[in-house]
């Protein structure tokens, strides 16, 4: 893991948006989640695509093209795993089997494989942007589960950086910001009561951080109050932020 901590503000703050889970499965829910941001501002974003969700390598002609327009216009193009499945060993333990059974409903896909598995993952996935054009500067893994043998695995690649639930982890300086996603957990009626609660709270706590990151997942799409929430929640940190890409606030700190 990288320990040093960068905590120093920048002028002004930025906001990283992303949409996650980016797939021909979900293009439709991504599609919705575009039009949500847009309708507040038409700011960058980051997309984590993932190459092969769920075991599925169908091309979308879609998704492809709407991506390619993306690119051409300031938004970025990032690696979210290859499957987004969690296929490895189960032997981690009752809380490891609980975060990667419960939690995430089994999306971990880099929570526990091997550092051999995971090297093989990232570049079929690099395989697979490169065959398409797109650069890629960063990886997140799926559920921002990254187990020890997957981190030797990315920082063996050129990323720029990763991201954990907690910390924006710049890879070739091996420093870290400590910015909290800004998230939902949509998929029970608790998480979608409470969720956006604590999305303000924790926005407000890091009212004096360089970046505040707000991640967007498909299934909000379905629940017209945490868009709305989402797109007030924006605006108000648009007030006093600047929206950039992942890569381009990493870039900044190069």
């Amino acid at each position: 893991m990288l320990l040093n901590d960068l905590s120093e503000p920048s002028e002004p703050g930025s906001l990283c948006v992303s949409i996650h889970d980016v797939a021909p499965d979900t293009w439709a829910e991504c599609e919705l989640l575009l039009h949500a941001v847009r309708a507040v501002a038409d700011i960058p974003l980051t997309w984590l695509v993932i190459p092969h969700y769920r075991g599925n390598g169908a091309r979308s002609h879609q998704l492809e093209s709407t991506l390619e327009r993306m690119l051409e216009h300031g938004h970025e193009l990032a690696l979210h795993g290859y499957t987004h499945v969690d296929d490895g060993p189960a032997h981690t333990g009752p809380f490891g089997a609980l975060v990667r059974t419960v939690y995430t409903e089994g999306e971990g896909e880099f929570a526990a494989i091997s550092e051999h598995e995971a090297r093989l993952r990232i570049e079929l996935g690099l395989e697979w942007f490169r065959d398409r054009g797109w650069p890629v500067s960063g990886f997140v893994a799926p559920a921002w589960l990254i187990g020890p043998k997957a981190w030797q695995a990315v920082q063996a690649f050129p990323f720029l950086y990763t991201t954990t639930f907690t910390h924006f982890h710049l890879l070739a300086q091996q420093r870290q910001v400590f910015s909290p996603s800004l998230v939902y957990a949509a998929r029970n009626k608790g998480g979608r009561a409470l969720s956006p609660l604590a999305a303000s709270t924790v926005a407000c706590l890091l009212k004096n951080s360089p970046l505040v990151r707000f991640s967007l997942h498909p299934r909000d799409a379905h629940y017209p109050a945490l868009i709305l929430h989402a797109q007030r929640l924006i605006a108000r940190l648009l007030d006093a932020r600047m929206p950039l890409t992942k890569a381009a606030f990493a870039q900044a700190y190069q």
